[in-house]
This record gives structure tokens, C-alpha cells and sequence, in this order.
């Protein structure tokens, strides 16, 4: 994508080469009464469904990301979240797991992170270069999920940082207040393609968008 005065250069993308992210729609983001509980993220489990539906239809490769926290290994996002000091998202709770409505089949694959960013010290990068083998490789990352300008953008960014073609769930991605989330959507225009779910879908339908 190029920008230049104010115009935007779509970087057309193939549906052999991308994956869908599904980031945090885990419990301790979506269930009611959930100690991070994003309340939107509830009223997108239906187009993240079907979107997924598509995707494992067309055989699109599905990662979710699962986002776990303690006070010893993130001193940093305790300190901007306290009351994650002693509860919450921790190993062995069911604050890690995906949500029944959404959950991976055995195929999907499943990452746990402790940064914002799905690619900061996880596995990512080694399965994104290795999980369409022998086809030619991933280029694309569809992203869908919560929180919008947390957990998505920062994973959205540094995919962009690292040459990977972003398409950005513009009404399946969450966050707690709206006009944070049109923030997310307008840097988007720079590290990726907004796109609403059934453009998305579209899009896959026909092999490219």
C-alpha cells in the first residue's frame, strides 16, 4: 500500500495466501460479568462466525490468539490495568479460553501471548512462513477479534512492519468506546485494508480482494 497525499493505494491480496487471526475472543474478554469484559465483542460472535465458517470452507488457515497475564511476566500492562494484579487471565483458568461459541476445530491453530502483539516473542512468524507449506506462502492477515485498538491494532502494525498485507475487520473487531475504535479504523487506512465482514467474505468468494 502506498500513501501519498492523502490517497490510499490498495494492495490487492489472494485467497491462497492468507489467514484469519482471531485475536482474544476468549472468556475473560466476551462473557458477561468477565473481568475485561468488552461488551461489543458479544454482538460479533455471529459475523465472526460465519466469517470463519467461509474461511474453513475455502480451506483458509485460522489462527486464534489467546492473551494470559500475571504480575510477575507483565509488570507493565498490571500497572495499566491493576486490578489484573492477582486475578485474571491466568494460567489455568478458564479466562484463557476461547468462547464456546467460537471454538477452534483441530485443525485451527491456538497462540498464547503475553504482549499485546500476537507476534512479540510467540511462535507466529515461524507458522505464518510454514503454515501453507507446500503452497506458496501466507501474505495476507485478516483480523478479526478484540480490543480493536489494543490486542488487533498492535498486531495489525507489526504484521504490517514485516511485510504482511492486513485486512482489517472493520465490524468484527471490538472495543469499549466507538470513537476509539473509528481511531483504529482511520490508522488502518495506513497498515491495512478496512473491510466490513461480507466484503471480506466477498472477497474470498471470488479468490482475491
Amino acid at each position: 500500500m502506498i500513501f501519498r497525499r492523502g490517497l490510499i493505494c490498495k494492495r490487492e491480496f489472494e485467497r491462497g495466501k492468507c489467514v484469519l487471526m482471531v485475536i482474544d475472543m476468549q472468556n475473560a474478554f466476551v462473557l458477561d460479568g468477565a473481568i475485561m469484559q468488552v461488551k461489543e465483542a458479544q454482538k460479533q460472535i455471529p459475523k465472526i462466525q460465519k466469517l470463519i465458517a467461509k474461511c474453513r470452507e475455502l480451506n483458509i488457515p485460522i489462527i486464534y490468539t489467546v492473551h494470559k497475564t500475571d504480575s510477575k511476566y507483565c509488570p507493565f500492562e498490571i500497572a495499566s490495568f491493576p486490578f489484573l494484579k492477582d486475578v485474571g487471565m491466568r494460567e489455568g483458568t478458564d479466562g484463557i479460553k476461547v468462547v464456546d461459541d467460537l471454538m477452534p476445530s483441530a485443525n485451527d491453530i491456538v497462540l498464547y501471548k503475553r504482549r499485546f502483539s500476537a507476534f512479540y516473542q510467540t511462535d507466529l512468524e515461524v507458522i505464518l512462513r510454514n503454515i501453507n507449506a507446500p503452497s506458496p506462502p501466507v501474505d495476507t492477515i485478516i483480523i478479526c477479534g478484540t480490543v480493536t485498538n489494543i490486542y488487533c491494532e498492535s498486531t495489525a502494525r507489526d504484521a504490517f512492519f514485516r511485510d504482511y498485507k492486513v485486512v482489517f475487520g472493520s465490524d468484527i473487531c471490538s472495543a469499549d468506546d466507538q470513537n476509539v475504535h473509528n481511531a483504529t479504523l482511520k490508522n488502518m487506512e495506513i497498515f491495512g485494508r478496512p473491510m466490513d465482514c461480507e466484503t471480506i467474505i466477498k472477497s474470498l468468494e471470488n479468490g482475491r480482494g
